[in-house]
């Protein structure tokens, strides 16, 4: 059996798994999973296929076949015990004689929540929680959020200069920011489930809110407009939605949309940090500098009335893409 140097290292390869599968899984989890046989000369992968089809501790033990019998299997989410669009994976766990499950995360999900842990130690199948937690629940960061709180991750993308200005007084913003940074936007929206503006960016600059990649995205994110869009916007068909933004959330949340990606306005962006919806943001910084004070703020509306009252975050990650900077900061 692997030392637990060697269990992080089989979860860590078990998370990029489950990452590559992320855009055609929702709602469902992208699970990782890589099982071990007890003569450990092979190993066999897995990682969750779209939803009706076998998650990914299914995979791996089709292709394991009898050496499944006494092996280990390393999975990143908790295997579910519950009926859904499949059968419970640990009862295909149990009957296949696995000996060992090594598990990144418990599953909040509240049909699992510890039920299939329970389960498969009641079957005499010893379990190890927590292997490479934190990679696993960043990982996996989206849907550990919605099935806690019902709603999706809120990630809001801005642009701007280093002097906070994201538009001209003219009102032009094309480009701030150099192709490498915007070919990195284009990845954000193919791994989130939805991107949401303001019905006044839909009627300013007419945007077609797709992910265009290379290689080509596996889906399109729904388009989410707030207020009314004109017909023939680019944007359309979109869902056109209105009201308490926590109430947008809650539906969007309902609907199986995990990570909602909010690209603006400055007033759209204002309204989600004031009222403290906006869990991560991803800011893209140009080294260029606008001047003045006829600028278009990336926050537009009231701000803070003393150094005490600011928003406060923490960095958790700045990297350099071309001329640009993207920084990370999270609630």
């Amino acid at each position: 059996m692997a030392d637990d140097a060697g269990l992080e290292e089989l979860m860590r390869r078990a998370v990029a798994l489950g990452s590559a599968a992320r855009q055609t899984t929702p709602p469902n989890p992208w699970v990782g999973a890589i099982l071990v046989p007890q003569d450990a000369t092979t190993e066999f992968a897995g990682a969750t296929e779209p939803p009706g089809a076998r998650h990914a501790e299914i995979v791996a033990l089709d292709a394991a076949g009898r050496a499944a019998h006494g092996a280990t299997l390393v999975v990143t989410l908790e295997p579910c015990s519950h009926h859904g669009r499949t059968p419970p994976c640990v009862d295909a766990i149990i009957e296949t004689g696995v000996k060992r499950v090594v598990v990144g995360v418990e599953d909040p999900d509240p049909r699992v929540a510890g039920a299939g842990i329970a389960r498969l130690r009641a079957a005499g199948i010893e379990v190890v929680v927590g292997v490479a937690a934190t990679e696993v629940a960043a990982s996996l960061g989206a849907y550990l959020h919605h099935r806690r709180t019902g709603r999706p991750l809120v990630v809001l993308k801005l642009a701007m200069t280093l002097d906070g200005r994201t538009a001209a007084r003219d009102g032009t913003s094309k480009w701030i920011t150099g192709k490498e940074a915007r070919a990195d936007v284009h990845h954000l929206r193919a791994e989130s489930d939805a991107i949401l503006v303001g019905a006044g960016t839909v009627r300013s600059d007419d945007p077609e809110l797709t992910a265009r990649t290379d290689p080509p995205a596996l889906r399109q994110p729904l388009r989410v407009v707030l207020g009314s869009a004109p017909r023939d916007a680019r944007v359309q068909p979109a869902l056109e939605m209105g009201g308490d933004l926590g109430g947008v959330l809650d539906d969007l949340g309902q609907r199986g949309i995990l990570q909602l990606l909010v690209e603006g306005g400055a007033s759209v962006a204002h309204d989600f940090v004031s009222a403290g919806l906006v869990d991560r943001f991803v800011i893209y910084l140009a080294p260029a500098m606008m001047g003045g004070d006829d600028g278009a703020p990336v926050l537009k509306g009231p701000g803070a009335p003393s150094i005490d009252s600011l928003w406060r975050g923490d960095f958790i990650s700045v990297t350099k893409l071309g001329d640009d900077l993207r920084v990370e900061v999270v609630a």
